[in-house]
């Protein structure tokens, strides 16, 4: 984990063919708050990279790196004193070339919070 302390699994399950489920609680008293922002916390969507980052490098089970992302949309504010649950949906292709493609969906509540589709290759 890149960011200590920052979230938490509390499940992560391959559901069918090369889908898998994760449900996160992202930690409101974590230091990156007291900055992003004072008041009004917003969690960062370079640090929602980072954790389908390191839950596509668990569901395959080696190091990788970002190579491209052609889709990135943040939908929803996650502050995480209010929607702290996240549940994310990850659809994850690895490729011949050693590439791992990524399509993820998360959500909080009923609200779509962000889409990203990756591409990242293996160390």
């Amino acid at each position: 984990m890149l960011l200590k302390d920052f979230y938490q699994v509390r499940s992560f399950e391959k559901t069918e063919g090369q889908n898998y489920v994760a449900h996160i609680v992202i930690n409101k008293d974590h230091d990156v708050f007291k900055g992003h922002f004072p008041g009004n916390p917003v969690t960062p969507g370079v640090c929602m990279m980072q954790i389908i980052k390191e839950l596509t490098q668990q569901a395959v089970n080696v190091p990788i790196t970002m190579k491209s992302a052609s889709n990135i949309k943040f939908m929803a504010l996650i502050n995480p004193e209010v929607n702290s649950e996240l549940k994310l949906e990850l659809e994850i292709t690895e490729a011949e070339d050693a590439s791992v493609k990524v399509k993820n969906t998360t959500y909080f509540d009923d609200t779509t919070a962000l889409k990203l589709s990756c591409i990242y290759s293996k160390n």
